[in-house]
């Protein structure tokens, strides 16, 4: 092929990014953001290809910790960044990276990858499988009601700047994280992307605004919108486009669901990426005039399968042999021992007859408990080589609530 492929030095950064941004089009960031990127990625855990004296290729991976059923926070490399140069297609360019960062992965000891994928094709031929999905939805407030459950009235709504309260919010996000799995511990300066408002990203609508949610002086829940005004000849017909809603406990969430589909002169809720079981959906009136759309969101790769499948619970007794399948990263390949429970689970190579045969990248999209092995064995992705063994095992890799990416990366 004739292209470099390296670690990132820092003084390549800019030229490594500009290339990125060509990728996906070349409309350029706002200098906030493009410096809170810089601040966010470190160079050292970031790939590039190079043909000559000109970057033709990107990738990069954050240090996270991504919550697993049980509640543990693993390990795990948020790869981000990922472009090829459209002069550069077709010549091997993103799988020689996708080699480099995997075998970097293994070598940092962190046992997942995860992404989010902007053309979910790609990644399935290097082991990863889409393991969470979420909802948008468009509410017509005009025709849709809250029935809203006891203490909702009992909860204090109070306007306040974004970045004032900041604090406040990330503590509450960062009790929430070990209920759900699929979402991401944030370590320094995360948060600030939670308030990055860029008035190119705002599409006509207001800068960011934020209500807490107060009980006896404790905040226990936040949302963060925008709003674009609008008006039709009958009158007043502005969005409210949620980025947030994030809540402690049903009374919580309640109230700013409810605030959110009873401001004044708007006749819509537009939500996206929310959790597949988020409770609203059990107030409204009529779900039917809400237009809600799954999307595929987190893809997951099992970069250890047996440090992965370990660090997390099975909420049901499993004693199962796994024969796995894993050409791009062969140390995966072979038979899995997996004994678990709510308690916690082994995990470790044996040479005993398998019970079930799949691919990593089955595992990858089990893993967070939101895709059955019963479903991936009805498309014939599973294979049951001992009987009941499909049952036990689904039974047990699933999660009692949905997983969920909260935002990307």
């Amino acid at each position: 092929m004739g292209n470099d492929v390296r670690a990132l030095r820092q003084d390549e950064w800019d030229e490594w990014y500009d290339n990125l941004i060509r990728a996906f089009g070349g409309v350029p960031e706002s200098d906030e953001e493009r410096a809170l990127w810089r601040e966010l990625i470190d160079p050292r855990r970031c790939v590039g290809v190079w043909d000559g004296e000109a970057c033709v290729g990107t990738a990069g991976a954050f240090a996270f910790r991504l919550t697993v059923p049980g509640g543990a926070a693993v390990p795990a490399a948020g790869v981000t960044m990922v472009s090829v140069a459209a002069t550069h297609r077709r010549r091997g360019v993103l799988t020689s990276m996708m080699r480099r960062q995997l075998d970097d992965v293994r070598s940092w000891g962190e046992p997942l990858a995860v992404l989010t994928a902007s053309e979910p094709a790609i990644y399935g031929r290097f082991g990863y499988g889409t393991a969470t999905f979420h909802v948008n939805a468009e509410i017509d407030t005009t025709r849709v009601r809250l029935s809203v459950p006891p203490g909702t009235d009992e909860v204090r709504l109070r306007y306040a700047r974004p970045g004032d309260v900041l604090d406040a919010c990330e503590a509450l996000y960062a009790r929430l994280v070990p209920r759900r799995p699929g979402m991401l511990v944030r370590g320094p300066g995360w948060e600030r992307l939670g308030v990055l408002d860029p008035e190119s990203d705002r599409g006509g609508a207001s800068p960011q605004q934020c209500v807490l949610a107060e009980r006896e002086g404790e905040v226990v829940g936040y949302a963060r919108f925008r709003v674009k005004p609008d008006w039709e000849p009958t009158g007043p017909d502005g969005t409210v486009v949620v980025q947030d809603v994030e809540a402690l406990d049903p009374a919580a969430h309640a109230a700013l669901w409810r605030f959110l589909c009873d401001i004044d002169l708007t006749s819509k809720v537009f939500a996206r990426g929310r959790p597949l079981d988020e409770g609203w959906q059990h107030l409204v009136s009529d779900i039917r005039r809400c237009s809600l759309r799954t999307r595929d969101s987190l893809h997951v790769r099992l970069v250890d399968v047996g440090a992965a499948l370990q660090a997390r619970t099975y909420q049901a007794p499993v004693d199962v042999v796994l024969a796995v399948e894993d050409a791009f990263c062969p140390w995966n390949e072979g038979r899995w021992r997996l004994t678990g429970d709510p308690k916690g689970a082994s995990c470790a190579r044996t040479e005993d007859a398998p019970d079930l045969a799949l691919s990593v990248r089955e595992l990858g999209s089990a893993y967070l408990g939101g895709v059955t092995l019963e479903a991936l064995a009805a498309a014939g992705r599973v294979r049951e080589l001992r009987q009941g063994a499909l049952a036990e095992a689904s039974l047990a890799f699933a999660s009692t609530v949905a997983p969920w990416l909260p935002h990307g990366f």
